[in-house]
């Protein structure tokens, strides 16, 4: 099946966690779309789409086109998810990867499973590749939460990053960490021992909890 020979069509895609997104597709990768949504261009990883359908006419209607921004990476090559998070290496930047919220800030590094990322409200970020389901640039001018400069700092963050998601982990151990924001209350305390895909932190009553390595999508230290 011949998929850009729809580039330019109105779609609706159901993406991980029963999240619907609409709009034109733009363009397709190796391993990432993009979608613009009237407003804002979406990058979405393909691992993360589940199905999509053509638009129906009135669901086309709802659908207001804006002044389109311009995209972060380059018509004339090839797109994939990795030359995307390049391209928004310090671009204020809106990220999807929880089933609860978006995250905002702007991207430091990428290392070979995951990402780091900085988020105003939750500081130095490691955000999981494999859980990332879209990404949309802010356009020009504008900075998350109305912020001046002086409180997005250019370098966040002195620590050394691991090339990957697990050894970064690791590198944990002993500090009083959060999983995937928070989602529930298992999800924070301080990271005990890493063994056979499990992570074990001590909450605050020490009691142990297990966390199945492949289920952690974000780490922020408290």
């Amino acid at each position: 099946m011949d998929l850009k020979k729809h580039l330019g069509q109105y779609i609706k895609l159901e993406i991980s966690g029963k999240k619907n997104l609409i709009g034109i597709l733009i363009d397709i990768g190796s391993d990432i779309w993009v979608l613009f949504d009237g407003n804002d261009y979406l990058y979405i990883p393909i691992i993360h789409i589940q199905n999509w359908v053509f638009l129906k006419q009135d669901e086309i209607d709802e659908i207001f086109i804006t002044n389109e921004p311009t995209p972060i990476y380059n018509h004339n090559e090839e797109i994939s998810l990795r030359k995307t998070l390049i391209a928004a290496k310090g671009i204020f930047t809106e990220i999807f990867v929880t089933s609860t919220q978006s995250l905002h800030g702007y991207i430091i590094s990428i290392m070979n499973n995951y990402f780091v990322f900085y988020s105003p409200i939750y500081k130095t970020m490691f955000i999981s590749l494999n859980h990332l389901k879209w990404l949309i640039p802010y356009t020009n001018n504008q900075k998350p939460y109305g912020l001046s400069n002086s409180n997005l700092p250019v370098n966040p963050s002195n620590i050394t990053f691991a090339r990957s998601f697990e050894v970064q982990i690791e590198k944990l151990i002993g500090k009083l960490i959060v999983f995937n924001i928070g989602e529930n209350e298992k999800m924070f305390g301080k990271i005990q021992v890493i063994k056979n895909n499990f992570v074990e932190i001590i909450r605050a009553k020490e009691e142990p909890v297990f966390i199945n390595f492949h289920h952690i999508k974000t780490v922020h230290m408290t």
